[in-house]
Order: structure tokens, then sequence, then C-alpha cells
């Protein structure tokens, strides 16, 4: 079992944050707009496993990143692009060194980069006294990607437009195994493919909830021009039903309990397995209040 995400004690000025991982449920396009964009309809689950943020204030107003982070440059790294955007709509003088400890795998739809931007939101809007809503910091992160407002809402939700329309969601808290086919996918293409079903009909969130029948309309193009993600899929399914995550490459099932250690070193050569937990409740909402009790 992979450890889950918790508040860390502040030394030398530096706090924990955590940005956890998420996963889409399933994901149906039932149109597209005028814009070009499609219609999307999708289920967040948030995870109580994903990266560590790292900060420290800056009294210079430098933001400052720390180390690297997946081989992503600075300019384009979401959590240092949230960080300058928030400093400059909360027209704040402080800065930050920040620092992300990564575990969430590159593109493999789990939400990583977004989830590190929404933390880093959070945080240094409490941090640095900005006084922003939750809906206001929302929009801001909705400015760096269509996944960022989930967490920084911080509950799982069924999602609409283009995953930006969200509505809060009690889901199953359970058991999910990951495998990690280190493998990367272009989503522009899965997107542009003529076989790609852009005409689901729209789901209710009742229809969800009572058991209606779901999927992941990139699926099966991923499954056939990507065998790397396949021989994942066919692996995974002697756990449990075998299903991608968003437009990533990382695969999930839910499992009734955690398998062993030696069952998860197992997995296909290359290849990396987790199990975590998915929960309705982002770590990131208690790491918030744990901080603002700490310093009442």
């Amino acid at each position: 079992m992979a450890a889950s995400l918790s508040l860390g004690n502040p030394v030398d000025g530096w706090s924990l944050w955590p940005a956890p991982a998420k996963l889409n449920l399933f994901l149906h396009i039932v149109g597209r707009r005028d814009d070009g964009y499609h219609e999307l309809q999708t289920a967040f689950q948030l995870l109580d496993w994903g990266d560590s943020i790292h900060i420290r204030v800056r009294e210079s107003g430098e933001i400052r990143r720390l180390g690297e982070n997946s081989g992503i440059e600075p300019a384009d790294d979401l959590a240092i692009r949230a960080a300058r955007l928030l400093q400059v709509r909360a027209d704040v003088r402080l800065g930050a060194e920040i620092r992300v400890e990564k575990r969430i795998p590159l593109g493999g739809g789990l939400g990583g980069g977004s989830s590190n931007a929404a933390s880093v939101l959070v945080a240094l809007n409490h941090l640095w006294g900005c006084g922003f809503s939750t809906p206001q910091l929302a929009g801001l992160g909705l400015e760096l990607g269509a996944d960022v407002p989930v967490f920084v809402h911080g509950r799982s939700a069924f999602a609409e437009g283009v995953g930006e329309r969200l509505t809060p969601l009690d889901l199953p808290e359970r058991d999910f195994l990951l495998l990690d086919p280190a493998t990367s996918i272009s989503t522009g293409a899965l997107f542009q493919a003529p076989e790609l079903t852009r005409d689901s009909p729209p789901l209710t969130i009742a229809g969800l909830l009572s058991g209606a029948a779901t999927g992941n309309a990139f699926e099966p193009i991923v499954r056939a021009r990507y065998p790397a993600v396949a021989r994942a899929m066919d692996w995974l399914a002697q756990f449990g039903n075998p299903r991608l995550t968003g437009t990533g490459s990382v695969v999930f099932a839910d499992v009734q309990a955690p398998p062993s250690a030696s069952r998860l070193a197992a997995c296909p050569e290359g290849m990396r397995a987790w199990c975590v937990r998915g929960v309705n409740v982002s770590p990131l909402l208690n790491t918030l209040k744990d901080h603002a009790r700490q310093e009442s």
C-alpha cells in the first residue's frame, strides 16, 4: 500500500503540502463546441497518494524552484506558473521557494501537474494571506488548466464542459491498483483520431451512481495504438476490471483488498504498480485545516 499524504511539521520555515492524484472513473465525449473544444463528462475521484510540495516564503518577492521536476523547464512548470499568477493577481510582494517531490508519473492521466498548481495556489493563498475565496482560486486555476479547479475545490466530483463545471460527489472510498506502463501518449493525436466516439449520450449523476454503463472514449484507441498500455491492461485484469484514466497511459482497477508487495513486484518488466485509496475529500483540504488550527 502506498503511503498516504499527510502534513509534515514545518522546519526552518518550510511547510509541506500534499498534491494528490486523481482518477477519471469514466470519460465520455458528448459533443463538440463551436470553439472546437469537446464537451466532456467524467467523474474525478481523488486519491490519498500523490506528490508533495515543499514551500518556504521569501521576503524578496522572488519565485524560485529548487531541484528538478521530471525534466520540466521552470517556465513550463505549472507549480511555478501558479505561484506567479497568484502573486500578480493578489498584488503581493512576498515570494516563495518551491520544491516538488514527484511520485505521480508524468503524462499518466493522474493530474500531477494540475494538482501541483492547485496545491501551490491553496498553500500560498494561506501563507501569503491573500484572502482569495475557493471559487476565486479555482478561477485562477482554470487559466492554468481544465483539471486544476477540481484539485482546488478538493472534492471528488462529476465534471462537465471541458472539465470545469463541477458537482461534488460522494463516491465509495475504495482501494485501487495503479499500473504505469512507462509510455508516452499524445493527447492531441487522440482527440484527432477519426475513430473517436464524440456523441455519447449524456449521463446524469443519478445514472452514474445507480450503475449505468460507462467507459473511457479513448480506451479502445489507446489499446490499439500503444501495445505497452494493452499489456498493462491485460496484466491488471487478474485483479479487476482494468480501465484507462483520462488520456494518459496509467491504467487502474478497483480491488477488494490490496495485493501483496510480491504480487505488485511481479508486474511486467519496466512498469511500476501502486495500491492507493480513493477518497472524497482531498488531503490538501485537511492540511489547510491543520495549518489554520496550528496558527490559531
